[in-house]
């Protein structure tokens, strides 16, 4: 990503961060004189009419919008992982912090899933299972004793402190040798971060290279399938990973990259 658009895209995301939408605004303010000329439509139509009081609500940037949006890493990694558990059907599923309205969702759909996350949660939910918990730390009476466990876009934020956790620079290796050691021999892990040129962008999330994935998963998993989603949005499933495109990142900048890994 150039230099300037990099700037552009943070400074967006700070004023987001303010509760400051620039973008949303300019579409709002576009939407006006079409929102007049129908609300005027609409009123001489109701004219004659008693059954439906007229209230406003102005939803002013959808006059264009596509039935919505089928791209992006949240989007591909929760369909593609959920497929996989569907398909494996494990007796017994755990995830690590993967997010709860897409993935977990998608699977508590046709079964039983088990969440370890380190933020609390009150709501209960068919099929779901909640267990408050940092993963940095081992939980010893899991050693040894999963079948199944995923982990989609979580392990990024670890001991960065967004999320009340505890700050550590080795927040994502402790999670990953956890998982490793809750696992028992042959189990399979569903993971994924953003890959990209290696950085922290804090307090949000780290980036990581694919050769320093490769690296923290020797003598620990083998890894399956590879997929990615790039900086475009779009998912490229079962990719081998060549010598080029792991020096490379797949050409992402901030991509998705989607493991499926067995223990060793």
């Amino acid at each position: 990503m150039k230099p300037n658009k990099l700037f552009i895209k943070n400074f967006l995301l700070l004023l987001e961060g303010l509760g400051l939408n620039p973008k949303a605004f300019i579409i709002f303010i576009r939407g006006v004189p079409l929102y007049f000329k129908s609300l005027r439509k609409l009123k001489k139509q109701l004219k004659q009419r008693q059954d439906f009081a007229l209230k406003l609500y102005p939803i002013l940037g959808e006059y264009n919008h596509s039935s919505g949006i089928m791209k992006g890493h949240y989007f591909h990694q929760d369909l593609l992982i959920a497929r996989k558990i569907f398909i494996n059907n494990p007796c017994k599923h755990i995830d690590i912090g993967s997010r709860i309205d897409g993935f977990i969702a998608h699977v508590a759909a046709f079964r039983e899933i088990y969440v370890f996350d380190i933020r609390h949660q009150k709501s209960n939910v068919l099929n779901i299972r909640t267990h408050q918990m940092d993963v940095m730390t081992l939980p010893k009476e899991l050693i040894n004793s999963l079948e199944s466990i995923s982990s989609l876009h979580a392990i990024e934020h670890f001991g960065l402190g967004r999320y009340g956790d505890p700050i550590d620079v080795d927040g994502h290796i402790k999670a990953i040798q956890n998982i490793f050691m809750m696992l028992k021999p042959n189990g399979k892990f569903y993971f994924s971060v953003p890959i990209g040129k290696q950085r922290i962008e804090f307090n949000a999330h780290r980036v990581f290279s694919l050769k320093y994935l490769l690296n923290l998963f020797e003598n620990k998993f083998f890894i399956n399938h590879f997929h990615y989603v790039n900086d475009q949005g779009d998912l490229f499933e079962d990719i081998e990973l060549t010598d080029k495109l792991i020096e490379q990142n797949c050409n992402c900048y901030y991509g998705c990259g989607i493991f499926e890994l067995n223990r060793i």
